[in-house]
């Protein structure tokens, strides 16, 4: 009972502290938040910080390998070899993960050009899309076509999702999705035929 007891409390302190961090990320610059800052706003000492982590790069670390676990058990469940030649549910159920933790993607993609984060997904992801890519008719003669595809899909998806969480995100993320998987599907040429914005308004 004790050891329960001494369980909870220890989750319930890392999550503090977890949330603390994010929280801060929204408040300040990565590079300027301090063990103490955290420690202020999770309502705990210095120590207790340090007795779970080495410093701010491990809860750094820990939230994003915590976000890759979850975008893995969610990817495993798609079926991608029957969706990759039409995407859109795909998208979909990334753009639900992302929702889910809307706060913490927005907060780690913003960190750097080269987003730790960013980087482990693409992996994850592109091994999916590819073993997906090389079970197609389509690609089942062609295995290196099938690799370079899956790395251009989810390097590009993935860049274009970072994009938009630096920017001023005027385009509803369920939209920036979709127009994803239209590009995928179609390439550039599915742009070219959509309305002009401005023949709408007329």
């Amino acid at each position: 009972m004790q050891e329960k007891k001494t369980d909870r409390r220890v989750i319930k302190t890392k999550k503090a502290i977890r949330n603390a961090f994010i929280t801060l990320l929204a408040q300040k610059d990565y590079n300027s938040i301090s063990i103490k800052d955290i420690a202020d706003v999770a309502d705990v000492d210095r120590k207790t910080v340090y007795n779970y982590y080495a410093g701010i790069y491990e809860i750094r670390e820990e939230l994003e390998n915590d976000l890759i676990i979850l975008w893995k058990d969610a990817i495993q469940q798609l079926d991608f070899k029957n969706h990759i030649s039409n995407p859109q549910r795909i998208f979909e159920i990334l753009t639900e993960i992302i929702d889910s933790n809307f706060e913490l993607y927005s907060n780690l993609m913003k960190l750097d050009a080269k987003s730790h984060v960013v980087r482990k997904l693409n992996k994850s992801l592109t091994e999916v899309v590819k073993q997906a890519l090389n079970e197609s008719r389509k690609f089942a003669d062609n295995i290196h076509i099938a690799e370079i595809s899956a790395q251009f899909i989810t390097s590009g998806m993935l860049s274009t999702y970072q994009y938009w969480f630096n920017s001023d995100r005027a385009m509803p993320l369920k939209e920036l999705s979709k127009e994803i998987g239209n590009i995928v599907l179609y390439g550039i040429a599915s742009l070219e035929q959509q309305p002009d914005t401005a023949a709408k308004g007329e």
